[in-house]
């Protein structure tokens, strides 16, 4: 593709955790490949997670929905219902910004993940979602309310790419299979971060413990593992998950701790593991599977769908699921040596999304 003829694409992923940003990875490598010219739209930690992963990609600032949490489970979904108003004022607030930036951005085509107000009429738009059938918590009747919003705002854009696998053998499970798809939907297979890895997995015979998510309950998860990982004889790799995150007083010699981890460390960390201990973020869990690694998921108290991921994938023998309430490690790792930790084969459907993308560019 010569110069002349190189496609301008606009990538904003949504800043609900890292999750959004690290799946796009894959896709913003692939589309420089095709000779595409990306700009990410994203905040300040999402650009420098980009700046960590990927070169040669110009970036513009797009706040986020900075959606909140709170330290109880049922006070979560209290919580995150009474922002559902200010998430619709967010995708407006984007909308209009959009607007104004392909006046000076000039894009070819829009990727948006997961947020709803980055489409214009004008330009071919996908859109980026594992989850098209939602789960409130709340029950069939909220759920059926909201679906129907959801289809309306998906409804703008040309395309859907849902990262999962069409059929039974899948790992959103009802999530990214609704009774009924809604029009312009594509399964384009998993997407991870870790497709880039120079080497293969191994057991380097330490424990990863990867915290992430949001406030406040990325640290109470934190205090319970810390506690606890300080009990524990073997090798640990603590990751905190918060760059802003101090060191702990007295780190004993059997654990090394870190704020956060990105790029090729991160991966290394991850390949490495004999174990790991992480939330159940759908992002996270393709990440697992591309990696070959047996994980205890850790859902997010509240956070519906990361609650029915890690019930539906423990339910069917892929990766152990247990509650942030009542964890203890040691009981933790028993249960995983005797899991049967039953991996999906799908290793080839990783690369699904490259045509996608390819027939998506030539047609811009």
């Amino acid at each position: 593709m010569t110069k002349k003829n190189l496609k301008r694409i606009l990538l904003a992923p949504l800043d609900w955790g890292l999750g959004h940003t690290a799946r796009c990875l894959p896709l913003i490598r692939h589309l420089q490949l095709t000779g595409s010219h990306v700009t990410a739209a994203v905040n300040h930690w999402q650009r420098s997670f980009i700046e960590s992963n990927c070169s040669g990609i110009d970036f513009t600032n797009l706040d986020g929905y900075n959606v909140t949490y709170a330290a109880g489970r049922n006070l979560n979904k209290i919580k995150i219902a009474a922002q559902v108003p200010a998430i619709c004022k967010a995708i407006t607030r984007e909308q209009k910004w959009l607007q104004q930036q392909v006046k000076t951005l000039q894009p070819d085509g829009i990727i948006s993940d997961n947020r709803y107000g980055i489409y214009h009429p004008d330009i071919p738009s996908v859109i980026i979602t594992h989850q098209l059938h939602v789960l409130t918590g709340m029950g069939k009747a909220a759920d059926s309310s909201i679906q129907k919003i959801h289809f309306r705002l998906l409804s703008k854009f040309n395309q859907i790419w849902v990262p999962d696998v069409e059929g039974a053998t899948n790992l959103a499970g009802t999530l990214s299979h609704p009774a009924t798809l809604p029009d312009n939907t594509r399964y384009i297979g998993p997407l991870s971060q870790m497709e880039a890895a120079d080497t293969e997995a191994t057991n380097g015979g330490y424990l990863l413990i990867l915290l992430s998510g949001p406030e406040p309950q990325r640290t109470l998860l934190s205090a319970i593992l810390w506690r606890q990982a300080l009990q524990h004889e073997g090798k640990i790799i603590f990751v905190e998950g918060n760059e802003l995150a101090q060191r702990p007083a007295g780190v004993p010699a059997n654990i090394t701790w870190h704020n956060r981890l990105a790029g090729t460390a991160l991966q290394h960390a991850l390949r490495n593991a004999s174990m790991v201990i992480c939330r159940s973020g759908y992002s996270t869990i393709m990440d697992l599977i591309s990696a070959g690694k047996r994980a205890i998921l850790i859902p997010t108290p509240g956070q519906t769908e990361q609650e029915y991921l890690g019930h539906n994938l423990n339910e069917q023998g892929i990766m152990l699921s247990r509650a942030q309430e009542s964890f203890q490690l040691q009981p933790a790792l028993t249960a995983a040596g005797k899991f049967p930790y039953n991996f999906p084969a799908l290793a080839a459907h990783y690369n699904d999304y490259k045509p996608i993308v390819n027939d998506w560019v030539t047609s811009l």
